[in-house]
């Protein structure tokens, strides 16, 4: 740990200014023939003219301020006109530009300039703008040629009475742990959701590796010093060989000689049903024919253990995070996945999944900033005043009454980009909880809850968790309900938080299935469910070679719960229980786990089941070993 170089400290602060401006290339590329800048020639389909794609100008009408704040001195935020949905016009008429500052001194400057980079490239939304750009005709003609020379399909004409499927293009850049951009990444992806089942496809299930599996590992690496790298599998679903008779229409922007005629894919492709089945099945034996073994707990999770070495693989579709106590080893294994498969090596973990990695001396720092500030950006909020707390106290949105809104797609959006940022950002879990129960029918209220979740993000855009590298490695959880909290169902919540040692790896906030009878049969549900995600914890810990000796720790405020779980014989309390939350007590009987009293102020789940006041809630923050090393300037 001392010498890496993405060194930090939570305490202290300086004027460096990281300054992440956006991207202005290829603002002014025009659009040339694809017959020249696209494809050359291809074995079975040729070059069709990509179009044009027309662009609204954009407003040139001056936007006064209102009347009653002419004596005021009023903040504007600037936008780049390049990235706004609509241009913001001064009154001279000249668009404004934005930079948004962002104190990064508590990094390393080779992970400043990491941050500055995979922040200041745009990956395209669509085929009309990524066809503007060289980079990304270059990436789609690589594409294409891959999966040709892969043998992916076969140009044939649809056979009577079969139907094809549409396809679209996935742009995503790949950047090495340097920072510097590896390629431009053009994935065609098939419309799988217009297929049918006994017809395009059978079985489809492919486990995935969750995050908490990911903090687990990662937590149990940085404390025992592993080293940790990320590998990526170029066209990893192509792999998969196809047994169903599948059709796809040709590509947007190639086109064959012969309009009529569809692809007949041979191969699996990303966005079918089946291909990440069938991936993962070929990846599976190439990882037990090496030595690895497969966890019973979380099947995305492999590790290799042969003396004094040991290594660990996680699995996320085509990522793959490999960490080991042995340089060598890991070496040796990454040259037999390239001589298996064609893959690239990205060095050592820096970027997951749209998550920003810094190893220093105190640990592992987990952020989600550039998808964070990706998030205020499209809501326009940049220039917003930030909200001290991510929801008001006793609000009553559940009940609440007002227009609906016209589009209600932006609101689901918008609560999916939010719902993956609870990965680093456990103190939202709440709020995103709630506001995710009007997505089939939101209101204008509604909507205006979510943007002030969003103005909170505006507050520490850079706000992520420690996974600590002074850790003994135990379990301790905390748990809490709120009764009948649901004012039209009367159901209750459960939360919990878990801590590994002091590193934040798991949490929940979730509506109990039933209806408790009493606060006291609230927190027992809960309870239940602490046990469950604590004894699954420990079964991976058990298999990463972690041995827990103690009893992990059940931190409860409510005294009537623990009673219940030490006494056998509350027959009129808990008669009317469900069996299953009963094996409680044959936990603490085994010496599995212990309850401990913690008095409600210390309640670190007290912030997964209401929405509190901005005192207690930054004392929990602190608390949850949640902090922000990119403080705004």
């Amino acid at each position: 740990m001392n010498d890496v170089e993405d060194s930090f400290e939570v305490r202290g602060s300086n004027d460096v200014i990281a300054k992440n401006n956006g991207d202005s290339a290829g603002r002014d590329a025009q659009v040339d023939s694809v017959a020249n800048e696209v494809l050359e020639n291809t074995t079975s389909i040729d070059v069709a003219t990509m179009p044009v794609v027309a662009t609204r100008e954009p407003s040139t009408r001056v936007r006064n301020a209102p009347a009653k704040l002419h004596d005021y001195i009023c903040y504007t935020a600037q936008v780049d006109p390049f990235y706004a949905h609509s241009t913001q016009v001064g009154t001279s008429g000249t668009p404004y530009s934005i930079s948004h500052y962002v104190n990064c001194n508590r990094f390393s400057l080779n992970h400043r300039k990491f941050l500055s980079a995979v922040t200041k490239e745009r990956e395209p939304n669509c085929f009309g703008e990524a066809v503007k750009s060289k980079n990304w005709r270059s990436a789609m003609q690589a594409e294409i040629e891959a999966l040709e020379r892969n043998d992916t399909w076969s140009v044939e004409e649809l056979p009577p009475g079969k139907t094809s499927i549409g396809c679209k293009w996935v742009y995503k850049i790949k950047y090495n742990s340097d920072g510097t951009i590896e390629r431009y990444k053009a994935r065609l992806v098939a419309l799988g959701n217009r297929q049918v089942e006994g017809v395009d496809y059978n079985e489809t299930f492919s486990p995935v590796v969750k995050m908490t599996t990911v903090q687990v590992v990662l937590a149990v690496a940085v404390a025992k010093g592993w080293t940790m790298h990320q590998m990526d599998v170029h066209n990893a679903f192509l792999h998969g060989d196809l047994n169903e008779e599948v059709y796809m229409r040709l590509p947007p922007g190639f086109a064959s000689s012969h309009p009529a005629k569809v692809c007949r894919l041979k191969k699996s492709l990303y966005g079918l049903r089946q291909a990440p089945r069938m991936w993962f099945s070929k990846l599976t034996a190439a990882l037990e024919g090496y030595g690895f073994s497969q966890s019973q707990a979380y099947y995305s999770l492999f590790v290799y253990s042969q003396g004094d070495v040991f290594l660990t693989v996680l699995v996320y579709v085509d990522d793959l995070v490999v960490a080991g106590n042995n340089n060598e080893a890991i070496n040796q294994f990454k040259t037999y996945l390239c001589a298996t498969f064609h893959m690239k090596d990205l060095g050592q973990l820096k970027y997951f999944l749209g998550i920003e990695i810094a190893r220093g001396p105190l640990g592992l720092f987990f952020s989600q900033r550039k998808y964070t500030l990706d998030i205020i950006f499209e809501c326009g909020l940049l220039g917003a005043k930030p909200a001290m707390t991510p929801m008001e106290q006793n609000h009553n949105l559940a009940k609440a009454t007002g227009d609906r809104m016209k589009d209600p797609e932006m609101y689901r959006r918008l609560i999916g980009r939010l719902i993956y940022l609870t990965i680093t950002r456990p103190e939202l879990c709440y709020a995103v909880h709630i506001l995710a129960q009007f997505m089939h029918d939101p209101l204008q209220i509604h909507y205006a809850a979510v943007l002030r979740v969003v103005r909170y993000l505006k507050k520490n855009p850079g706000q992520g968790i420690v996974l600590q590298s002074k850790n003994d490695l135990q379990l301790y959880g905390y748990y809490d309900s709120d009764w009948a909290s649901c004012p039209i169902t009367r159901r209750s919540l459960t939360c919990y938080f878990v801590l590994l040692g002091g590193s934040p790896i798991s949490w929940k906030t979730k509506k109990q299935p039933t209806v408790s009878r009493s606060l006291a049969e609230a927190e027992y549900r809960s309870m239940a469910s602490l046990t469950c995600e604590l004894t699954w914890l420990k079964s991976v810990l058990h298999f990463l070679g972690v041995t827990h000796e103690q009893p992990m720790q059940l931190f409860c405020d409510s005294q009537a719960a623990i009673h219940i779980a030490a006494n056998p014989v509350f027959h009129e309390r808990t008669k009317h229980i469900e069996v299953d939350c009963h094996f409680v007590r044959d936990k603490i009987h085994d010496g599995n786990i212990v309850t401990c009293h913690v008095s409600s102020y210390a309640q670190l789940a007290d912030l997964f089941t209401k929405a509190l006041g901005k005192y207690q809630f930054d004392h929990l923050t602190c608390k949850l070993d949640i902090c922000d090393l990119h403080a705004p300037t």
